[in-house]
């Protein structure tokens, strides 16, 4: 029973969210205390770090998570299966698509219907959960550039990233939050004529990638600030947790497509990148931005092979019924059962906890790329200047729906 669990209050569980933990008798001579955030309206409460230097020198870090008051998890347990998808795609707002995806792929595994999924339905969902891997990317590139300074990129990827969000706008009427993706299947077929403007934006696209290259990344000005700067080991990065192209630009080839290879994956053509210090060491802060801008050339590849397939041998037929498989009712087996993908950001992940008897899971437990992936920030920071502390977070690329609890 759900109620059999009950928490056990200890004082000592509020220590980690005292307001600070360090006070003036802590410090050393010259050693002094700094608050940095929240940088950002979506920060409020949220993330604060507590930054102990000397000089300009960084002596530790203290990141203090606050609330968003998201409570995915809690909501959860009171949602029936198929209600919780727009709540998924809250979690992290930018790579909404690749939540529900990931979500509605491990509830499908619960009720045994993965392999009834029509082909078309599945290209169509690597389709979108790749243009939004591109939006996000974007977003993680773009916003990078303005933390160190640097406003004209940021500015040319929003406007291709506009590009996205109006063919996923047209394919569903959200522009961020889609609740697209169903459990065994789609709201809807893609609408009469994307694939030909799908097809013309990614012509578009191709060289706008090369320019935003030799824009930002191979900027000398962004090499100076993001080269040999938090540089991240790879043994560090797997004892800490880390994946997404945090893990492979510290030269890990991990990515959950290939590893689990889930959904249409395995069928399409498409390398991992991994960084390889071209510009300073490898797992440094421009690494990481490398390994996400050339992920965006390979998604641009995943996307022109799901075209290829929807237009020849998955093409639109009036037979195809998306929502064909979508069970009227989501009750899966008792069973405890956690499946992963690859978002973005990292490793997504959902642990169930299913009773067999009810329409919604005991438990829904989420593991968050963001949320462990800033885990690596004291660590990372220590011996740093403080200068570089905003290089560091920036290049970890958070969203903190995803670090609520």
């Amino acid at each position: 029973m759900a109620n059999q669990i009950q928490y056990k209050y200890d004082p000592k569980h509020l220590n980690v969210s005292e307001p600070s933990k360090y006070t003036e008798k802590d410090l050393k001579h010259q050693e002094m205390i700094i608050n940095i955030g929240p940088q950002h309206p979506s920060t409020h409460g949220v993330l604060r770090l507590e930054v102990v230097t000397d000089g300009e020198i960084i002596v530790d870090v203290v990141p203090h998570l606050g609330y968003l008051h998201r409570c995915f998890e809690k909501h959860t347990e009171a949602l029936m299966y198929n209600q919780i998808i727009p709540y998924v795609d809250r979690m992290d707002y930018v790579t909404a698509m690749n939540n529900e995806h990931i979500y509605c792929m491990g509830v499908e595994k619960m009720l045994g219907i993965t392999d009834q999924i029509p082909k078309r339905t599945e290209y169509i969902r690597v389709l979108v959960a790749e243009l939004n891997r591109i939006a996000s990317h974007f977003v993680a590139l773009g916003t990078y550039g303005l933390d160190i300074g640097a406003t004209t990129p940021f500015i040319w990827m929003m406007r291709d990233r506009e590009h996205i969000l109006r063919l996923l706008e047209w394919l569903c009427g959200a522009r961020m939050l889609y609740n697209y993706i169903w459990v065994g299947g789609l709201y809807y077929d893609l609408p009469v004529g994307f694939e030909e403007q799908c097809t013309e934006f990614i012509n578009y696209l191709k060289p706008k990638l090369i320019e935003s290259d030799q824009l930002l990344i191979e900027n000398k000005i962004y090499v100076e600030r993001t080269a040999n700067v938090g540089v991240l080991p790879r043994d560090l990065a797997i004892n800490y947790g880390v994946t997404g192209p945090m893990l492979r630009a510290s030269g890990l080839k991990y990515d959950l497509r290939r590893v689990d290879a889930y959904s249409v994956y395995p069928e399409l053509d498409f390398d991992i990148p991994i960084g390889k210090g071209e510009m300073g060491t490898v797992g440094d802060c421009w690494d990481r931005s490398w390994v996400r801008a050339q992920e965006c050339k390979e998604s641009v590849k995943i996307i022109e092979q799901c075209l290829e397939k929807l237009k020849g041998e998955h093409k639109r037929d009036k037979s195809y019924d998306p929502q064909a498989v979508v069970p009227k009712r989501v009750r899966p087996k008792a069973q405890s059962m956690y499946f992963r993908g690859e978002s973005p950001k990292g490793e997504l992940g959902f642990y169930f906890d299913a009773d067999g008897r009810a329409d919604k899971p005991l438990r829904c437990k989420a593991r968050s790329s963001s949320f462990v992936n800033l885990s690596i920030l004291p660590v990372l920071s220590k011996g740093a200047m403080l200068a570089d502390l905003i290089a560091i977070m920036g290049s970890i690329d958070v969203v903190l729906g995803e670090v609520d609890r």
